[in-house]
């Protein structure tokens, strides 16, 4: 039985172990720059992830409700006959 989910678990591990590494490297790399962000570079940061965030939110809905309502289904081939006798 745990067999079943080692691969799975091990996949997690790793994720979260490069998680965890992308963080420190972040706090590491935060702390080391002594750049000043001026109110206006704030605004934009806090605006960029806004509508980051909006955009990413819309469209992830947009595809749920078009996967629901069918609009994702294939087109149904209707038998006509041919003109030609073919």
């Amino acid at each position: 039985m745990i067999h079943r989910y080692l691969g799975t678990a091990l996949i997690i591990l790793v994720l979260v172990s490069l998680l965890g590494w992308a963080f420190y490297i972040m706090v590491t790399a935060w702390s080391h720059i002594d750049a000043k962000m001026s109110v206006h570079g704030w605004v934009a940061l806090i605006l960029g992830i806004v509508f980051s965030c909006v955009l990413g939110f819309g469209l992830m809905g947009l595809m749920f409700f078009s996967s629901r309502r069918g609009y994702d289904e294939a087109v149904k081939s209707i038998d006509r006959p041919n003109p030609d006798g073919d």
